[in-house]
């Protein structure tokens, strides 16, 4: 065999030829808003709790760790409420491994999984790195759903996995309980549905947690990286019936969450109502986001998260460079003349909004 100079030289599975990895850029610009973090710190408090259970982790890091993290699962139980127990709780490093252990215990090669596009960009790459085949559905033009439509384009389907990003990412709509249960009623497979946004909802909001009880098909995620501040930590988890918790042991590695993740997400956990008194801040700036940019001419899309999807934008491309030029990173997600800005702190919001204003990019 010659000399490897490319992937083209190399014997990669078919299907994966001409696919792009995961793609949203990283610069070290002063304002970075175009991947949905938390841009607010840790609370010095919470920072030193986690610190010091990292530390005692340490003392033992010369053995595995627990293999059922149970500490973790019960803190999980009890923040996500709803009479939950640890023996409905999985977790991973970070949602999209949780995502990925679904896929591989009911998708694969010749099984397909289900989304309405434009969702969350990583469901078609997930789907294709465990040999599956993924079916792009279709929303309205507000990026709505309805009970009707969305289920009988789910039954037309007949996918094995079906994702309800809820709220949907990257346009932040509200998606009701009234879709995820006729999507469920829909179809013989597994439904996952995806809250990693749900803390910025409304407060009267109900989970879609609710529904677990009777339907042993579905799966309700969540992750730390948005409300929790911990985005570098890389945890995410699900609550489902236990049957299906052992089906995702089948396909997970050994001890796959290390001991220092377990230590550092439990002692987060512990301080939930400090980590989650940024929700409202963020909330706050998100709403302020919408009004200045309908202000500025713009057309924002309701959002139920922490980021504005904004249309009207004249040149997406040419925007998003000078807002990089002026140190702003936001995130051009290929819907033709939209973009999207993540709720940072009031001063990185102001830094946006201003360099926004100074371009006048407004079609």
């Amino acid at each position: 065999m010659g000399r490897v100079t490319s992937l083209d030289d190399l014997p990669l599975r078919s299907d994966l030829r001409g696919q792009k990895p995961y793609g949203a850029p990283q610069a070290p610009l002063p304002v970075a808003l175009n991947v949905n973090e938390n841009t607010h710190p840790v609370p010095g408090e919470v920072a030193d709790d986690i610190l010091d259970s990292i530390s005692l982790a340490l003392r033992d890091v010369n053995r595995y760790p627990d293999r059922e993290f149970t500490e973790l699962r019960e803190g999980f139980a009890e923040y996500l409420g709803h009479g939950l127990t640890r023996d409905q709780i999985w977790a991973a490093n970070g949602s999209n491994e949780v995502l990925q252990h679904v896929l591989q215990a009911f998708a694969g090669p010749g099984r397909t999984a289900f989304g309405f596009g434009p969702t969350y960009s990583m469901y078609p790459l997930l789907t294709r790195g465990t040999g599956a085949a993924w079916v792009a559905g279709t929303r309205a033009h507000d990026y709505t759903l309805t009970p009707a439509g969305a289920a009988q384009q789910v039954a037309d389907a007949a996918p094995d996995v079906v994702f309800l990003c809820a709220p949907n990412n990257p346009t932040g709509t509200p998606l009701g309980l009234d879709v995820i249960a006729a999507v469920y009623d829909a179809t013989d497979g597994i439904v996952v549905v995806d809250e990693a946004y749900f803390e910025f909802a409304p407060r009267d909001e109900r989970s879609a947690l609710t529904l677990l009880p009777g339907r042993e098909r579905l799966v309700v995620s969540r992750t730390m990286s948005k409300a929790f501040a911990f985005a570098g930590a890389r945890v995410g988890y699900l609550a489902a019936d236990p049957a299906l918790i052992d089906a995702l042991r089948l396909v997970r590695l050994p001890y796959h969450l290390s001991a220092l993740t377990q230590a550092a997400a439990s002692a987060a956990l512990r301080h939930a109502p400090v980590m989650l008194g940024m929700v409202d801040e963020i909330v706050a700036q998100r709403d302020r986001l919408a009004a200045t940019l309908d202000a500025l001419g713009y057309e924002p899309h309701e959002s139920w998260t922490n980021f504005v999807l904004f249309g009207g934008v004249g040149d997406p491309a040419e925007t998003w460079q000078q807002l990089y030029d002026r140190g702003i990173l936001i995130r051009d997600v290929g819907i033709p003349h939209h973009l999207r800005v993540t709720a940072g702190t009031e001063d990185e919001t102001t830094a946006f909004l201003e360099a926004l204003a100074s371009i006048d990019s407004a079609a």
